[in-house]
This record gives structure tokens, sequence and C-alpha cells, in this order.
């Protein structure tokens, strides 16, 4: 009866959300901060599956995320509106209700398969040279688009507001925040369920021991690769939802410091915990944005005093000031995070069956 409760209680706050987008009475503001705040949840529970349940160090989470928001972008624009690079639309514009699901899955199958191109040679290395190739990976993938003039090179791809218009004036409510949503379920879904079954307990013995999992005939290889490609093609989904809600996509958006908030979120929350990767992705999006108001005052400070001149704002310097400040608390006084290995049913028992699969599954 509790899980029952508990899951009416998260469709009934998502109805919420979106009606009170759809009635205004939350201006746009919020409904895009809270639009980011699920994908920053895929984000952080996807690079947990490596980082933190697999115990490995890939550093390149924003590359698989850049791919899957221009492959998805691509295909929304090609499929549905007339533009001058690819001519006419291949598809009526109102079939983009219906399929737009399958272009932002799709964005995640590009990223699954790129992650397994990076995966295959990685990990026949051990230690640290994971992240080094992941950090290599995330500027190849970046280096690459730059030189796509065809969509938009250095200075960036856009027309997917116009998909966005398409499946309101199909049916006039606020898609966005819904497929966000549903996305952001999905993919906390996949990756409970991942970690509950097989593969997820294998790539937690890879992280106790790898040697005695290779002795107790655990496939170390395979099992590392298909939660890299999971945890690329998830990150694909949240670059195809991130590419629509603001859309406009720059490959210098999914540069090595976007890989870095996905660590910081990742470290915050507790590796290897789904409900840590939850909390902390939301209390990380909160942070930048009160940011965004703290910073201009900072400046106003700083200009007052004359300790920089009229000409130099310092809102970037102070954004990467903090954020790597929050990572280096984190690990001096709460090295496992928030949560560490803990989940919310250890706090709350009544949600054990929801985060636990059943023996029978």
């Amino acid at each position: 009866m509790q899980k029952h409760s508990f899951k009416l209680l998260l469709i009934l706050s998502a109805a919420g959300l979106v009606a009170a987008s759809h009635f205004q009475m939350v201006d746009q503001y919020i409904t895009t901060v809270i639009m980011l705040m699920g994908i920053n949840i895929i984000l952080s529970t996807s690079l947990n599956v490596v980082n933190g349940y697999m115990g490995e160090f890939s550093c390149g989470h924003a590359g698989f995320m850049c791919v899957g928001a221009y492959v998805s972008s691509v295909l929304s624009v090609m499929l549905f509106t007339s533009n001058r690079i690819f001519g006419p639309p291949l598809l009526s514009a109102d079939l983009s209700l219906f399929l737009f699901p399958a272009v932002i899955l799709a964005g995640g199958l590009a990223a699954a398969l790129t992650g397994l191109i990076v995966a295959l040679p990685s990990f026949k290395t051990r230690g640290d040279y994971l992240a080094i190739i992941t950090i290599a990976a995330n500027y190849m993938i970046i280096s690459g688009i730059e030189n796509l003039d065809v969509i938009g090179g250095p200075r960036g791809f856009q027309g997917m507001k116009r998909v966005v218009n398409a499946m309101g004036d199909r049916l006039d409510i606020p898609w966005m925040p819904i497929w966000v949503i549903v996305g952001t379920v999905f993919c906390v879904w996949v990756i409970r369920r991942f970690v509950s079954a097989t593969y997820g307990k294998g790539i937690i013995a890879i992280c106790q021991d790898e040697v005695a999992a290779e002795i107790m005939s655990v496939n170390t290889n395979k099992m590392k690769v298909a939660a890299f490609m999971l945890s690329s093609g998830l990150a694909g989904i949240a670059g195809g939802l991130f590419a629509h809600v603001y859309g406009y996509v720059n490959p210098q958006s999914f540069n090595i410091l976007k890989s870095t908030e996905c660590l910081v979120m990742v470290y915050l929350g507790g590796m290897g915990s789904l409900s840590g990767s939850v909390l902390s992705a939301v209390l990380f999006t909160l942070l930048i944005e009160a940011l965004r108001f703290i910073i201009p005052e900072l400046n106003a400070l700083a200009h007052h005093l004359h300790l920089i001149p009229d000409s130099y704002e310092i809102g970037q310097v102070w954004k990467w000031v903090i954020i790597p400040l929050i990572l280096i608390l984190t690990m001096q006084f709460r090295s496992e995070g928030l949560m560490g290995h803990r989940e919310l049913s250890d706090f709350f028992p009544f949600l054990k069956r929801f985060y636990r699969m059943r023996q029978a599954d």
C-alpha cells in the first residue's frame, strides 16, 4: 500500500508541475530550472553506473551527451522542419508528437555506440588510463563536430524549437516538461533495473575485486562494456532533451567543464547510490541557479572595492572556483558523499520494494 502511495505521489507531483506550467502558475524560468534538474539527474545517475557501481573513472561524460544532442537535433530538424541545409521535411510536422521519443532514443543509441568504440580499447588498460582516454574522447568528439560545417560547426546548430512548437500546435500543452519528466523516470528506472539484475551484481563484484570476480566466472570485459554503453546511451538521452529544451546546441556546451559538473554531482551524492545521485543533481542545479543571482552582487562589490577592472566580469571565474571547491570539500570532509552507498530505502523502509527487485525478477 505504501509503495503504491509513493508512486501515486510521484505521478501527482509530475501532473501538478505540468499543469502549473500549462496554466502559467509558474514562469518559464522556473520550468526551465526544473527541466534542467531532470537532465542533471539523468547525467548524474548514468555516470554513477561507471564511476560508482563499477568503480572505474570516466571523465568525459559530456562527450556522449554531445553525441546524443547533435544526433537527435539533426534528426528532428531533418524529419519535421524545412531548412536550408536539409531541404523540405521528410515527414509531416504533425508526426513529431508521436516520433519524438524515437528521435531522442536514436540519439541515445548513437551515444551508446560511441561509448562502445571508446570502451573496447579502454578496458584493456587498468588504473587511471580510462580517465585519460575518456577525456581525450570528449575533446575528439567536440573537435569533430566543430569541423562539420554542415551542422553549424563551431557556430552551433538550431531549429529544434520549431519541432517543439509543432508538437504544441498539434496539442497545446507544455510538451518539453512532459518529455523531460518521462525521460528522467525512464532512465532512473532502467538504472535501477540494471543494478538489480545479473549484470548489475557483476559490475558491483568488479568494483569490489575484479580478480575475484573473474575467478567466480564473471565475464568482466563484457560487463564493463555493457555498463559503459548503458551509461553513455543515457547521457545521449540527456543531451537530446537538453538540445530541445534550449532549442540550440553548441559543441563548447559539452566541453570538459560540463564533464566536471557530472563528476561533482556523482561524488557529492555518493558513489554507488542512486538516491544520492538524484539528490545531488537537484542540489547542484539549485546551487548553480543561486549563483546567477549571487555573482552579480560579487561583481558589484569587487568593482566597488577596485579589486578588478570595471570592464571585467567574474561570473564564470566564481562559478569555476565554487564548483571545484564543492568537490574538494566533499572529498575532505565527506568522502563517501551525502548518501554514501545507502539508498532512501535505508532510511524509509517502505521504499525497499521500490529500490530492490523481487526475487522473481
